[in-house]
């Protein structure tokens, strides 16, 4: 009588144990060797959130210029919504914000026209691809130009989310998925990915982007630790000439450089000589849009005052010592 061939069994106690350092791609951000869906409505930011987590792991920067790269590798790119100029602009634009040298760049760019990952000719190529470069991250962007199931469709998309978790674990490499938001309004974020609940269930790490108003909002949420609140991008800072960004890419988010020197400009008292906006207009005599013109060219001096209950923008309109012909040291007192 032959003998039945089992499943592999191992006690619980004879597991691995996962080092915290190993737990995360990008630290606090994306689990190592997840699967991650970025999700949110037209707009805001899907494409190049992608690509600029892609961007970190292959140079190891640091993910939005703050989170931690801690798994460092190849990364493997498809954006089957633009053309190869498109994208080879988008990653030269993300490389001169980063000073970094697109020829040392260990990201590489699937060119085929069209790539089918419900196809089974498709999902071999695919895997072949993983095989040969074994990058660390595969964007996929976005998902619903590479199949033509029905997604609404549990028995359809279970097939496709099994065959992507089987790359996941087979070639121990993160998987990106960008997705686009169904139009109704959910009480959580992951429910308002469009198609079947599946899509929802078999992300590991999700960022969930929102424009409300100017501030473009990401929500992360993890699996199998605690997420972080949600980031704000507030773009008000950087309209009013406060801030100097940069727009690395057409679609994407404005970008800052946090330095030390930007950091000191975020105080919890405003120093002397710092007056609020309207005391300023008063004191030089311009309009708003023209003093915050020169705040911007860098002709007057701004802090951002961030406690309390007079925190906001201070401009400095006064020297630190008053002398005969400051406005308000020749006011006459009120007997």
């Amino acid at each position: 009588m032959s003998q039945k061939t089992t499943l592999p069994v191992a006690r619980a106690s004879e597991l691995a144990i996962e080092p915290e350092k190993e737990r995360w791609l990008i630290r606090g951000f994306w689990g190592r060797s997840a699967i991650v869906l970025i999700r949110g409505t037209p707009k805001s930011c899907k494409s190049w959130l992608g690509l600029e987590m892609a961007m970190s792991v292959a140079s190891g920067s640091p993910a939005l210029g703050h989170f931690t790269t801690d798994a460092t590798g190849p990364a493997l790119v498809y954006l089957a919504e633009d053309s190869l100029p498109q994208v080879r602009a988008r990653v030269e634009a993300l490389c001169r914000h980063r000073g970094i040298d697109i020829e040392a760049l260990d990201l590489h760019v699937i060119t085929a026209p069209v790539l089918r990952i419900d196809l089974a000719a498709d999902q071999e190529r695919l895997a072949a691809t993983i095989d040969r470069l074994c990058p660390r991250i595969v964007l996929l962007d976005p998902l619903v130009q590479l199949h033509r199931l029905d997604e609404n469709s549990s028995s359809e998309i279970s097939g496709l989310l099994g065959y992507i978790r089987d790359l996941q674990r087979r070639f121990d490499v993160a998987v990106v998925l960008v997705h686009h938001a169904s139009k109704k309004a959910r009480a959580q974020p992951g429910q308002a990915l469009r198609g079947s609940s599946d899509l929802h269930a078999i992300g590991d790490s999700n960022a969930y982007l929102a424009r409300r108003g100017d501030r473009l909002v990401l929500t992360l949420k993890h699996r199998a630790a605690r997420s972080p609140e949600p980031l704000e991008i507030r773009s008000i800072w950087i309209n009013d000439g406060f801030i100097a960004a940069e727009q690395v890419t057409p679609d994407a988010p404005w970008m800052i450089r946090v330095t030390d020197e930007l950091r000191s400009r975020f105080v919890e008292d405003a120093p002397s000589g710092y007056v609020t906006m309207s005391e300023a207009m008063r004191i030089l005599g311009v309009s708003r849009q023209t003093m915050l013109q020169r705040v911007k060219q860098g002709k007057l001096d701004a802090v951002h005052v961030r406690l309390g209950r007079r925190k906001g923008l201070r401009i400095k309109a006064l020297d630190s010592a008053p002398s005969l012909f400051d406005p308000r040291a020749n006011r006459r007192s009120v007997v």
